[in-house]
């Protein structure tokens, strides 16, 4: 892509329905990747997902699908859910008068968005690495369920739930992440220095966490790569 050749990527992380930060964000020439959950929980995922669709329009940027962005879209779709409370705002929001149209665009984008996305030695997904991913192209994100999918989404689980009520996660995906590739992510914040945290797996991989509490009372991060 030209825009990416010219002035590079902008790799940003989790939103949560934080417009402000998202405007200062996409302030650039640079070629905006998304790492998912743009919806739930901040003041306004509605106007996060207005500055989405215009980036997507004038092809500035993308979104990978985010386990919140999922959950929207199957709402969309009309299917049942367990009640949550921040899906419900979400769905509130975007229902507006003032945002006429504006469910049926979201949906397409969800339905549309990738999964994961790979560029250069540098991988882009929301949740977690799973080695599919280096060898089969972003599967479709309101389908069927697989463990690519599962990781892309979820990161990897031990099938406990922590005291804050969030599913116990593990890492053990990073050492199996290639030498010389580095995989950004988002859902798990895991920096304690308010800044993204990076971690080296046993082949020589690098994952980088890019979720620092946007939306939830910490802020967003993003990271200007030239060589991607």
């Amino acid at each position: 892509m030209t825009r990416i050749r010219e002035h590079g990527i902008r790799v940003v992380g989790d939103v949560h329905g934080d417009l402000n930060a998202f405007r200062h964000a996409t302030a650039t020439e640079r070629f905006v990747i998304q790492l998912g959950d743009l919806v739930d929980h901040g003041p306004d995922s509605a106007g996060v997902m207005e500055l989405m669709l215009d980036l997507l329009e004038h092809q500035r940027g993308l979104f990978i699908l985010g386990n919140h962005d999922r959950k929207l879209g199957r709402a969309l779709e009309g299917r049942r859910l367990r009640r949550d409370p921040p899906l419900e705002e979400t769905l509130r929001q975007i229902s507006l008068p003032e945002y006429d149209g504006l469910p049926e665009r979201v949906y397409r984008a969800i339905d549309q968005a990738p999964t994961w996305l790979r560029i250069g030695r540098s991988l882009f997904v929301h949740g977690g690495f799973h080695t599919a991913m280096l060898s089969h192209s972003s599967v479709p994100g309101l389908g069927e369920m697989s463990a690519p999918l599962s990781r892309a989404l979820f990161g990897e689980t031990t099938g406990r739930m922590q005291p804050d009520g969030y599913p116990e996660r593990r890492l053990t995906w990073i050492n199996r992440i290639p030498e010389g590739m580095t995989v950004y992510v988002g859902h798990d914040r895991r920096s304690t220095d308010g800044r993204p945290w990076r971690r080296t797996g046993r082949l020589g991989g690098t994952a980088v966490f890019t979720d620092l509490g946007a939306g939830k009372g910490g802020h967003l991060a993003w990271i200007d790569l030239n060589e991607p």
